[in-house]
């Protein structure tokens, strides 16, 4: 009897140790994916602090242009919003897809700012205008790199809780689905397009 209780107990022991092994992996993989999507955050910011400076400078050139001047700051204001919301939870699928649908917004204003834009010469001969178009360029790219790192984890983090057995357990323990980071809009999707005539 003692042996088939100690059998039993090491048995347990195993099955114990199995599942806390597949706990902290889901921790892991979680942890992982919200850290990239902070890569994210600190690109979003900084693309959120150089939106005014880019419309301020746009004004002065761009008097009838109002309208589209503050549709821009007002995208960026929306997503600036989503972007706080999701970084307290990244795991918040809901703040996730507010933020992908306030993305979508504000890169549909900031590319009919780019559009208007080219029609004032003096507007894209300004110096200012285009050291900030630079730096918008370059933190977008830093944004699609810390995009496609977000969404690797969110992969990996997915397919963990997916598999067997990690699926019977990652309800149990809270673990939900994550979202993508992923551009909703086509025209955001397209890259720009360049004429220097």
């Amino acid at each position: 009897m003692s042996i088939a209780l100690i059998v039993s107990l090491i048995v347990l022991v195993l099955i114990v140790l199995f599942v806390i092994g597949i706990y902290n992996k889901l921790v892991g993989l979680r942890n992982r994916f919200k850290n990239a999507f902070a890569q994210i955050d600190v690109q979003l910011q900084r693309r959120y602090d150089l939106i005014p400076n880019l419309v301020e400078t746009a004004k002065a050139y761009m008097k009838h242009e109002r309208e589209t001047l503050e549709a821009v700051i007002a995208a960026r204001n929306t997503a600036y919003a989503a972007s706080k919301a999701a970084a307290a939870n990244p795991a918040d699928n809901g703040a996730m897809k507010s933020l992908l649908g306030a993305e979508s917004g504000l890169g549909s204003a900031l590319s009919r700012l780019m559009v208007v834009a080219e029609q004032y010469p003096d507007l894209k001969a300004n110096q200012n205008m285009m050291q900030l178009s630079e730096e918008l360029t370059s933190t977008e790219n830093k944004v699609s790199f810390a995009r496609q790192a977000y969404n690797d984890s969110v992969m990996t983090y997915n397919t963990q809780r997916e598999v067997f057995p990690s699926v019977i357990f990652a309800g149990m323990f809270g673990f939900g689905p994550a979202e993508l980071f992923q551009v909703e809009s086509a025209q955001v999707k397209q890259a720009p397009k360049v004429s220097f005539n």
